[in-house]
Order: C-alpha cells, then sequence, then structure tokens
C-alpha cells in the first residue's frame, strides 16, 4: 500500500543570460547530467527529473507553481552552477509550497590546474552563485535542507535520500486520513491534542467512526474469505496448538481473521490509511483487534492505541520514509524498566506490536486481556530484533506539535520471557536511562511512540522541518542542563515566531 516508484523530485538548475548560449548549454548538459546520476542511485527512492535550466523570475515562478500542482513532485533540488541573481527566486520561493534541497556542488570534482581560464571560471561558478542562492533562502527564513559536496559520491546521495524519504512521508501527509474508532482512552491527557490545529499545520485529517460501522463490515466478511484468511495465518506464523485446525479456540482464530478482514474493507472504503481504537469502546466486536492491527501495520497502515491518533499518523510517516529499506517500523510503549547495569527499557503494548520488527518468526497466540470484557484476542508474539534504532513521539504541547528523537540501541532480553504474552522490544536509551527519561519527562514526551530500526534522527529531523514541528534530539551527546535550556529557548522563539 506504500509506492515510491511513481515519486519524482525536480532537479531544477539555475543560471542566467550574461554568459551566453555556449555557457548555458553546457549548464543544461551538465545539470542532465548529474539528474541522471541521482535518478539512477541504488539510494535515492524516486525519480529525479532535469527540469531547464533557469534564467529569469518568470520561468521560477512558472515552475514552482507547476511543482505545487504535481501529483507526484515531492519536492525540489536546487543548484546554482554559475552566478543566478537571487532576486529572480523570490517569487517562486515564495509562492512554492513544497520542501525544497539546497544542493552545493560543482560539475568538476577536480581543478584542471594546467588549463584553467576564465571560460572555465565563469562556468563552474557554485562556490559563489550557491552563495547567493543560499542568502536569499535565509533572507526569507526558508526550511530547507542545504546538502554539500561531490555529486558523484554516495555520501551525498545518502543525504539526498533521507530528505527524499522525509519528502515522501510530507507528501503522503498531505493526503493521509486517519480513521479515529471510538474516542480517547478516558482521562488520558497525552494522546489528546487538536485535531483542526494538526490539519492546519501537518495536513492529514483526524475522523471519527463509531465502532458499529466498522462492526457492519465485520459482519459483512464471508465465510470463504475467513477461511483464506485462517489458513494464511497458519502459513505464516507459529500457530498455538488450541489456535490450530480441530483446536479448542480455533474459533477465536476465524473471528480475530474476520475482524481484520471487516476492518481492511472499512479502511478501504473510508479512504483512510491509518486508524486508532480503544478497549474502551468494543461494542460489536468479539475481541479487541489485535493480530488485526498488527498485520495493518505490516502492510504500512499507521496505528496509535486508546484513540491516539498523533502516534498512528507518525507511525504511517515513519512507515513511508523507511518504505524500502532494511529494518521494520512498529507502535510501541515504553512499558516497564530494568534498573540495574545502566538501565533497560521494556517496550511493549497490550497486544499491538508490528511484526516488522520480529528477530524471529512470530507465534500466533491467544491469551485473557483484563481490560476490555471482551473475548481473549489472538495476537503475535515475538521479541524485537537487536540493533540501533529510533524512538520518537509527537506531542500537542498547546502552542504547537513537538517529536521527540530518541536514539536507542535494541537488544535481545537477558532472560527468556515465558510468561510475557505479547510482543516486545528491549533496549538502552542513548547515553542512558537516567538521561534519556530525564530529558524526554521534561520534553513531555508520550508514553507511545513510534519505533524504527530503519530510520535516523536525520530522518525525522528532515520530516521535522518540512512540517513545522518543533524537534528535540536526545542522543549519546545529550546532557540534561543544555536540554533544559534548549526547551526554554524554544518556547521564547515559538512564542516570538507565532506573533501578537
Amino acid at each position: 500500500m506504500i509506492d515510491l516508484s511513481s515519486l519524482e523530485a525536480w532537479f531544477v538548475t539555475g543560471s542566467q543570460h550574461l554568459y551566453g548560449s555556449e555557457t548555458l548549454k553546457a549548464v543544461e548538459q551538465h545539470s542532465t547530467t548529474i539528474a541522471r546520476a541521482l535518478s539512477e542511485s541504488s539510494l535515492i527512492p524516486v525519480k529525479i527529473i532535469a527540469k531547464p535550466v533557469m534564467t529569469s523570475s518568470e520561468s521560477i515562478q512558472q515552475l514552482c507553481l507547476d511543482a505545487n500542482s504535481s501529483k507526484n513532485c515531492i519536492g525540489l533540488i536546487t543548484w546554482m552552477h554559475t552566478f543566478s541573481p537571487a532576486r529572480m527566486w523570490i517569487g517562486g520561493l515564495r509562492s512554492l509550497n513544497k520542501p525544497y534541497l539546497h544542493l552545493h556542488t560543482q560539475f568538476n570534482e577536480e581543478l584542471p590546474w594546467p588549463t584553467i581560464d576564465m571560460s572555465f571560471m565563469n562556468l563552474n561558478q557554485s562556490a559563489h552563485g550557491d552563495r547567493e542562492y543560499g542568502f536569499i533562502g535565509a533572507r526569507m527564513r526558508l526550511p530547507r535542507k542545504v546538502v554539500v559536496g561531490s555529486w558523484r559520491d554516495t555520501s551525498i546521495h545518502s543525504e539526498i535520500a533521507v530528505w527524499a524519504r522525509a519528502a515522501c512521508a510530507w507528501h503522503d501527509a498531505q493526503h493521509l486520513k486517519i480513521a479515529r474508532l471510538g474516542d480517547n482512552m478516558r482521562n488520558v491527557a497525552v494522546t489528546e491534542g487538536d485535531k483542526v490545529d494538526a490539519q492546519i499545520r501537518l495536513r492529514y485529517s483526524v475522523n471519527g467512526y463509531g465502532v458499529g460501522e466498522l462492526v457492519r463490515f465485520i459482519h459483512e466478511v464471508q465465510d470463504a474469505e475467513i477461511e483464506r484468511l485462517t489458513v494464511e495465518y497458519d502459513e505464516t506464523y507459529e500457530v498455538a496448538e488450541s489456535l490450530r485446525p480441530n483446536g479448542n479456540q480455533r474459533k477465536a482464530l476465524h473471528e480475530a481473521a474476520r475482524i481484520e478482514l471487516g476492518l481492511r474493507h472499512f479502511l478501504l472504503e473510508s479512504d483512510s490509511n491509518a486508524f486508532t481504537d480503544t478497549f474502551e469502546d468494543l461494542h460489536g466486536l468479539a475481541q479487541l483487534p489485535g493480530i488485526a492491527a498488527q498485520r495493518l501495520m505490516a502492510d504500512g497502515y499507521g496505528f496509535g492505541a486508546e484513540g491516539d491518533w498523533k502516534t498512528a499518523a507518525l507511525v504511517r510517516a515513519m512507515k513511508v520514509m523507511s518504505h524500502g529499506l532494511n529494518g521494520g517500523t512498529s507502535f510501541m510503549e515504553d512499558y516497564t524498566y530494568h534498573l540495574k547495569d545502566g538501565g533497560q527499557v521494556l517496550g511493549a503494548h497490550m497486544l499491538e506490536v508490528c511484526p516488522s520488527i520480529a528477530d524471529d518468526k512470530p507465534s500466533a497466540e491467544i491469551h485473557p486481556l483484563s481490560i476490555g470484557g471482551k473475548g481473549d484476542p489472538v495476537r503475535l508474539v515475538f521479541t524485537a530484533s537487536s540493533g540501533r534504532a529510533v524512538n520518537a513521539s509527537i506531542v500537542d504541547i498547546g502552542n504547537r506539535f513537538r517529536l521527540v528523537v530518541n536514539r536507542v540501541n535494541l537488544m535481545r532480553p537477558e532472560q527468556p520471557l515465558p510468561k510475557l504474552p505479547v510482543a516486545r522490544a528491549i533496549w538502552v536509551p542513548e547515553p542512558n536511562l537516567k538521561i534519556a527519561a530525564t530529558t524526554w519527562i521534561y520534553a513531555g514526551g508520550a508514553h507511545h511512540t513510534a519505533l524504527s530500526h530503519a530510520l535516523t534522527p536525520e530522518h525525522l529531523q528532515d520530516f521535522a522541518d518540512m512540517a513545522g514541528l518543533e524537534c528535540l534530539m536526545i542522543d549519546g551527546n545529550t546532557n540534561v542542563a543544555d536540554f533544559v535550556k534548549e526547551l526554554r529557548w524554544n518556547d521564547m522563539y515559538y512564542h516570538l515566531a507565532s506573533g501578537i
């Protein structure tokens, strides 16, 4: 359900007529060559489309308007091959409503020392052409990413790829619909928020539905569909004996399959790529969706438990960003601690952790759930794979949305967990549990998060810049005193930036 192959970034090169037609021909050839090389890079997930060289205010304005209206364009990659007077760019950049990246590169990697002359100098002026262009971005206070280096280097491709993945997620958010089945978990604060402000700032819409609307789709599921899906469960997972054919709880597996199929039909009908539910509103459901939510996440849907639509949107954005990369992305919750040996976090949830982060083949199991008042739900049980990851939370703190990101190191549990009947992840947060938890709490970070093996803090920082989110990083360099100062400075900045 996530397809980045049809998306594209436009490669836009600036110059001017001052240097003559031969120079402009060379500029266009070089621009096309760079765009082709970037488009062919295995690291960059979208097509890079070369656009004509920009030499006037009118052509720049039209190009930016065309980018705005293009369904497939995620943003612009801009480069000033020669000196391109930046006043030409004001109108276009002012009207541009898609992200842009400023690539500060040069067609040649080395100076041709024996032959360099003024013709070469006039052609290869990125060193000061990009500074002129950079000034107007700073003067207009435009959010953008600046990447510096040779266009041939894979490290530069990697930086562009990070930006492109963030731009894909921002592109997806422009038309994202989140289905909120039931309301928020009662009396919980952090999962609440201003849905109107979210749509204004972050673009996606949050739409409420009664659980009865889902139940209607569940009742319409045919027995043949259920049989096919339960066979898929049997073939894909280690199914508990009681859930296997002729097992005494096989009917519960059929019911879980019915819920999954009904939920899939409902999400397609409502054109929703993210959703929430809550165990406090299950009227008409035989069990809380467990395996259904897990498998839908694995297919790319965003999910948030207990009505947490902000985390559902974040999971979806991180799913889009990480599409095609190694490693998974999941809804997560900081659940409990191991305080010895420097501290570890055991992350889990009642049921809904995505199997894309699993270290081994998940088992399909059924266990009692002491809350919700419904039948025992089927869920996938597994342990997350080890390795470096990011854990992120988005919260509404009143006058803005804040994204809190923590670098973490996932690890195998030191001992077996035979009585823990849910999917789980064990991690050590950077720089350590004491500092990470302290700064997270100072920032107001939620207990619900999105965890990803595939993404880095840079992906989330780029996305935050595009979305106008405040972004706070907790990593190996974090200390509490400086972090608290950053919070105070940010409060002042956002207060002033919002105006009177």
